[in-house]
């Protein structure tokens, strides 16, 4: 994921957690320890994804929700694709969203696509570490027709 402009100055992905930190979650996840992507999450963390009917708040729920649907994957590639990150002017907070493909091996040990996702994160700077105080994971392919509503 490399560097970003942010109002004219360049913004390292690794400011808020992209670079090094993030995709190293996912993949741990990816490979079966669900524990990758649940070690950056903030104590207040809100999370939604698509099956979800409610908000989830608070890491132990967040923890507790992903535990319980967790099967591993065994997921071989991961692109993470169209990275934006925006951080206040304060320096303390951040906003990264970018569109995520993760790929399995089929029966002939091709790869195929497993899911598409839109990812959005919030990041908050807590004792120089920057935690994950929302989260929220969408399916960007799974529609027939392209409708807003």
């Amino acid at each position: 994921m490399g560097e970003y402009a942010l109002n004219g100055r360049p913004v390292a992905a690794a400011q808020v957690g992209a670079h090094g930190r993030w995709p190293s979650r996912d993949e741990r996840f990816s490979v079966g320890d669900p524990n990758g992507c649940l070690d950056g999450f903030a104590d207040e963390v809100s999370y939604f994804d698509p099956i979800l009917k409610d908000i989830v708040v608070g890491k132990e729920k967040v923890v507790e929700w992903l535990s319980s649907i967790y099967s591993d994957p065994n997921i071989v590639r991961s692109d993470y694709l169209n990275p934006t990150v925006h951080v206040s002017d304060s320096g303390d907070f951040a906003v990264m969203g970018y569109n995520l493909k993760t790929y399995v091996l089929d029966d002939e040990g091709d790869e195929k696509l497993l899911r598409a996702w839109n990812a959005t994160h919030g990041y908050r700077l807590v004792d120089g570490q920057w935690l994950i105080v929302h989260a929220n994971w969408a399916f960007s392919e799974t529609l027939k027709e392209m409708v807003a509503s």
